[in-house]
């Protein structure tokens, strides 16, 4: 299996500076800072990049899981949603909600959300967030 890599740089203080975070891909490469973590300004965070990571590995390992149980998706769209707080002295991701919804021909919705939940359990991006406490799933076929 491959190994991936990703590099960020910082410059300057926290609040005043700037930095640049880059997909070894090259898939990505944007800018990042106090304002886009911290307020609104147009950027990006190290929360969102973990949101996009959580919501394509869930989606893979649905497909995956449906695709071994004979019900191959037409469509899955994931929408990852992660909470950043003060906790304490420092900062944590307090929440990370999935919202799911896919097409899969032939599936009732029981085995879906049995299909669903194994998935959020077992994609290795959940393995690696097992620290953030509260992540839900919200999983319907359409």
């Amino acid at each position: 299996m491959p190994t991936r890599k990703a590099d960020a740089e910082w410059n300057g203080s926290l609040r005043e500076g700037s930095g640049r975070v880059r997909l070894g891909s090259g898939a990505f490469d944007g800018p990042y800072s106090f304002r886009t973590r911290f307020e609104d300004a147009p950027g990006t965070n190290p929360e969102e990049l973990i949101g996009a990571a959580h919501a394509a590995c869930f989606s893979m390992a649905l497909s995956a899981g449906l695709g071994r149980a004979g019900h191959n998706p037409t469509r899955i769209h994931t929408a990852a949603t992660v909470t950043f707080d003060k906790v304490g002295e420092g900062f944590a991701i307090t929440k990370i909600v999935l919202d799911c919804e896919a097409t899969v021909p032939g599936i009732d919705d029981a085995a879906f959300q049995e299909q669903a939940r194994a998935a959020k359990e077992n994609c290795p991006i959940s393995k690696a967030l097992r620290g953030v406490e509260n992540i839900t799933l919200n999983a319907k076929l359409v």
